[in-house]
């Protein structure tokens, strides 16, 4: 089926460390999407005074053309709910939904049949999706058990939306390299 959208701009995880560039270039390739229909899916819970500055920098800078939905932890549904209405989806950021799983009591086990989900979800979008993860396990190993636990899953996590994009980029010192090339065929 030809939905008329860019076909070259599918599925795509942009991922990399922290401050590395990763939502400033999602935003790019995702206003580069022909048509004004943006959504933005904000996993984040702003719970001081400094992460609600970092929110209001964020939708500053996204500007009043996106549409903004707020879903800390059902990223499917809002995918699904307002995919179709859009010309691209961007979610940022899938460690932050981790982090609110893990929170509201999900173990790894859990978490991972959620990623699942949304892997399969990300298959069956009709509207480009962007995904933004942080890349957690290039440091040291953490030294209690729950960073670890939140380490290994964020892995896990980044491993099967990976699988069930068509791109992916890495973003180091704000210069995005793509690890995951398009080759032109679907997820």
């Amino acid at each position: 089926m030809d939905t008329g959208r860019d076909t070259a701009l599918r599925k795509i995880l942009v991922t990399g460390g922290c401050r590395s560039g990763k939502s400033r270039h999602a935003q790019a390739l995702a206003e580069a999407v022909p048509g004004g229909r943006r959504c933005y899916i904000a996993t984040c819970v702003p719970l001081d005074a400094e992460m609600r500055e970092r929110v209001a920098r964020h939708q500053a800078d996204r500007g009043p053309g996106w549409r903004t939905v707020e879903a800390p932890l059902d990223v499917v549904a809002a995918i699904e709910a307002n995919g179709p209405q859009c010309d691209v989806v961007l979610v940022d950021c899938l460690t932050l939904w981790i982090s609110n799983l893990m929170g509201a009591g999900k173990e790894m086990d859990a978490v991972v049949a959620a990623a699942q989900e949304l892997a399969a979800c990300v298959r069956r979008s009709i509207a480009p999706l962007i995904l933004v993860t942080n890349e957690v396990g290039a440091g040291i190993v953490p030294e209690n058990a729950l960073a670890r636990a939140y380490r290994d899953t964020a892995g896990l996590v980044n491993q099967i939306v990976a699988e069930a994009c068509e791109r992916v980029i890495w973003t180091m010192a704000g210069i995005p390299v793509q690890i995951k090339p398009w080759t032109g065929g679907g997820a």
